[in-house]
């Protein structure tokens, strides 16, 4: 079998926000892969560029030349130095020559190219001796803030875990009934409601805060009580699009919040509605600010931190030291590379902090990140409920447990 790279192309294509984004071909002597890589809305400041100020088609119009060169003939399962190879093209510490969004589609190519050069799934090539387990998934299903318009609630997304599923056909169906549910309480709370949704999938409502929060909470124990399946809400808050420097500008309540506020806002709601995870709750930058939030409610409910860490392996070592937050969320386009990500995923598992493998509110119907979410042993994996391109990586994730007929739901918290 030979996993040495034959050919390597590229090509533009669209995203679901129909934007447009790059897909990466790699041909081995005995297999193939293909990734594409998605964009964000919200983005944090330290991620990777995503293009180069040229933008797409002047990385494409240099490929050649500058790429192909030079990873024609090394072997695909060199994740490591293929890794290397794209940041010595760069040349740059924020892979803006190249962008992040082709070295991460590379990188990821590669990977699936020699998972396919063994005959192997990539969750199987990458995971080695798996534990066996599915990751729950975080579905959102109500989009405010930067995912949705002016009248949406300041959040940016109300999310939905269901933890008490046996398998991942049931995870996945009990969020899709959440989701129909919630449809339906915004419909009698808001007779004006057309059916809108937001980048994600999830309803974008004319709700404050509040409202939206009370439908979430709801819509959670009516089909907890019709399924038999434990759902619980959870949060991704977004606050760094609502800071102006000093406070937190909540435009649609009419609030505005300092840092010590926020924290109290944030722990009100994780105790009021029994909140299971709750994403980015502070701007990213206040590793304090986090570590105070983390000390009063890090037993009951899971505070992840994605802005402030940007899959980026030193700035979370640094939130390791100041005990911020207890988990992370993983998004390989953030820091570019394959090994990058897992560099990442490593240090935050050797230090309790739990690993979310998460898609963008760009995506594309790649499924990679399901089988990262496997490969990683995430228990958690963040890809929406709904949308063509988020059901991509569901429905893999439901082909992978068939495949692993001994498997299990990952552990939660």
């Amino acid at each position: 079998m030979s996993s040495v790279i034959e050919n390597i192309g590229i090509r533009k294509i669209l995203d679901s926000r129909g934007n447009a984004t790059v897909e990466i071909d790699i041909t081995t002597g005995n297999g193939f892969g293909r990734a594409a890589a998605p964009s964000g809305a919200s983005t944090g400041a330290m991620e990777v560029v995503a293009f180069p100020e040229e933008g797409i088609d002047s990385v494409i119009g240099t490929f050649n030349e500058r790429v192909k060169g030079d990873l024609v003939g090394v072997s695909a399962d060199e994740t490591v130095l293929i890794d290397d190879i794209l940041k010595e093209i760069d040349g740059t510490d924020n892979l803006s020559s190249l962008g992040g969004n082709v070295t991460v589609a590379i990188s990821l190519a590669a990977a699936k190219a020699a998972a396919s050069s063994f005959n192997m799934p990539l969750y199987q090539f990458l995971g080695g001796n798996l534990k066996n387990e599915i990751p729950y998934p975080l579905g959102n299903m109500i989009n405010g803030g930067a995912h949705a318009g002016k009248n949406a609630p300041d959040i940016q997304e109300f999310l939905v875990v269901p933890v008490g599923a046996k398998n991942i056909t049931e995870a996945v169906f009990a969020n899709s009934s959440v989701h129909k549910k919630i449809g339906e309480l915004i419909k009698v709370k808001d007779g004006q409601f057309t059916g809108g949704k937001g980048d994600e999938g999830g309803w974008a409502p004319n709700l404050s805060n509040y409202e939206a929060l009370e439908i979430q909470s709801r819509a959670c124990e009516e089909i907890s009580d019709e399924t038999g399946i434990k759902v619980r809400p959870s949060l991704d808050l977004a606050p760094s699009e609502l800071w102006d420097g000093s406070k937190y500008i909540y435009g649609r309540e009419g609030v505005n919040r300092d840092t010590g506020e926020q924290i109290d806002f944030v722990e009100e709601i994780i105790d009021t509605y029994k909140m299971f995870f709750v994403e980015d709750p502070l701007r990213e930058g206040d590793f304090d600010g986090f570590s105070q939030l983390t000390k009063r409610v890090g037993d009951g409910c899971i505070i992840c931190g994605d802005d402030i860490f940007v899959t980026n392996a030193e700035i979370l070592s640094r939130g390791i030291e100041k005990k911020a937050a207890n988990a992370i969320i993983i998004k390989p386009n953030q820091i570019g590379t394959l090994s990058g990500t897992y560099q990442t995923v490593k240090l935050a598992k050797d230090n309790n902090y739990i690993p979310v493998v998460s898609h963008r509110s760009g995506e594309t119907t790649d499924e990679t990140i399901a089988h990262l979410a496997v490969a990683f042993g995430a228990p958690l994996i963040k890809t929406g409920a709904i949308g063509g391109e988020r059901i991509a990586k569901l429905n893999e994730l439901i082909r992978i447990q068939e495949e692993m007929p001994s498997s299990v739901m990952a552990k939660l918290k």
